[in-house]
């Protein structure tokens, strides 16, 4: 089996096997392989967002809460550096999202990601007349559908191995639940994806392709600090954890970082609040106030200045595949070469 599995020939075979398992989603793209940066605040900007185009996949810039002329001069400085297609991720809930999208029109963006809820009718109607191709993230096959009837080109299925905010459903219940359902538009698989052999798992199932962030995060051309980037190498899968909700009259949005001091503090400040509330000290509006702050700026500390203790180090449960730090293209290239290799390993079957 051995020598089958390294005969050029039926490599050639297995990776064009591959080519027509994501042909519709690097048609989609535009892009060599059907896999896209996840969109990273901090961390999906100009050097890493082109360094994956320009090896074959398909970068995203995460907006988050730039303004608009720091997103133009973003766009600006990433086709600087590539040639390549890449897109534009936008938080639906940003009040200057209709700016946003008109930059990003302007500019010449191909690919605009609505993300962090239900994209509003106008910028989706925005995105269409403009020409761009619009990418959304479904969370159930009910959503999934109601995108695809409001003119959405592409769905994200993101699932609760994921890093950063997160639902509260897998990958491996949403991909059961909605490819077989949805064949209208390319569909994408995200969440706790590391290996190659477990891409090309959903594609069979019928998906266009895949989205990864944590493994770029750790990459050779990430900015994120030198101790970010050794947090992931040190990590096991159990090590990233979801924020924890000490009582459902004050919600938590689900995040899922390595759980480090920051997040032991956090749950200490919730009882604290919560204990503040209940003597009559704060109103439930100023307590609700004071436990979604702390997290404030807690993703740059870790990012940037590499607070990798107090700091918020978002992260995928696929960290513990994070075994070095690698360039944008030796991780595209591992990940194709594990789908040929299993894709060889049945044709030797």
């Amino acid at each position: 089996m051995a020598s089958t599995l390294s005969d050029p020939a039926g490599r050639a075979a297995a990776r064009a096997r591959l080519d027509r398992l994501w042909a519709r989603g690097t048609a989609f793209l535009g892009c060599r392989y059907a896999i896209m940066g996840g969109a990273m605040s901090w961390v999906s900007e100009r050097h890493l967002v082109s360094a994956i185009s320009n090896a074959g996949g398909f970068g995203v810039i995460a907006c988050g809460a730039m303004s608009p002329a720091l997103l133009e001069a973003e766009i600006a400085a990433t086709q600087a550096l590539t040639r390549q297609p890449f897109g534009v991720n936008l938080i639906t809930m940003h009040p200057q999202l209709d700016d946003l999208v008109r930059v990003c029109l302007a500019a010449g963006v191909g690919h605009v990601v609505l993300a962090g809820g239900i994209p509003p009718g106008g910028a989706v109607r925005a995105v269409k007349d403009g020409g761009a191709r619009l990418v959304a993230f479904a969370p159930a096959l009910v959503l999934a559908r109601r995108l695809v009837r409001s003119g959405v080109d592409a769905l994200v299925i993101e699932g609760s191995e994921a890093g950063g905010h997160i639902g509260p459903v897998s990958l491996t219940v949403l991909a059961q639940e909605i490819l077989p359902h949805i064949r209208e538009v390319p569909v994408f698989v995200a969440g706790g994806l590391g290996r190659g052999e477990a891409i090309l798992s959903y594609l069979d199932m019928g998906a266009s392709g895949a989205q990864l962030g944590t493994r770029f995060a750790a990459s050779a051309e990430s900015i994120a600090h030198p101790n970010f980037k050794q947090a992931f190498l040190r990590a096991n899968a159990r090590d990233a954890l979801p924020s924890v909700q000490l009582d459902p009259r004050f919600p938590v949005i689900p995040v899922r970082g390595l759980a480090n001091e920051g997040t032991r503090r956090f749950l200490a400040h919730q009882a604290e609040t919560l204990a503040r509330f209940d003597s009559g000290e704060l109103t439930k509006e100023a307590a609700q106030l004071d436990i979604e702050h702390f997290w404030a700026g807690a993703l740059r500390r870790a990012v940037i200045e590499g607070d990798v203790e107090q700091g918020s180090v978002m992260a995928g449960q696929s960290v513990g595949m994070v075994t070095a730090i690698q360039t944008t293209a030796e991780i595209l290239e591992e990940l194709v070469e594990q789908a040929v290799t299993a894709l060889a390993a049945r044709q030797t079957a």
